[in-house]
């Protein structure tokens, strides 16, 4: 079984986004691991594994419009189950 189970991605688009303050938030205040938040001012990529992904949509789409978004289930992804 997986320690984190949805596999989280998706782009916030703004201004003056900040790849250090998105990650410290990230490992400050939600729980997961294999953190990826990566761009620059105005785009940034998120990839997160987490167990409460409506945190992190809900973290990012304060910083600016979210979209993109892709949620899997690695649990299911890896027992073969689809959909």
């Amino acid at each position: 079984m997986l320690e984190f189970k949805y596999d989280t991605q998706l782009l916030i688009e703004g201004k003056n986004l900040d790849e250090d303050i998105i990650n410290d938030y990230f490992n400050n205040n939600l729980k997961g691991d294999c953190l990826l938040a990566v761009g620059d001012e105005e785009l940034i990529k998120i990839h997160y594994h987490t167990n409460e992904p409506w945190k992190v949509l809900e973290y990012c789409a304060s910083l600016g419009e979210i979209y993109d978004i892709v949620i899997e289930d690695m649990e299911r992804q890896s027992n073969g189950l689809h959909g």
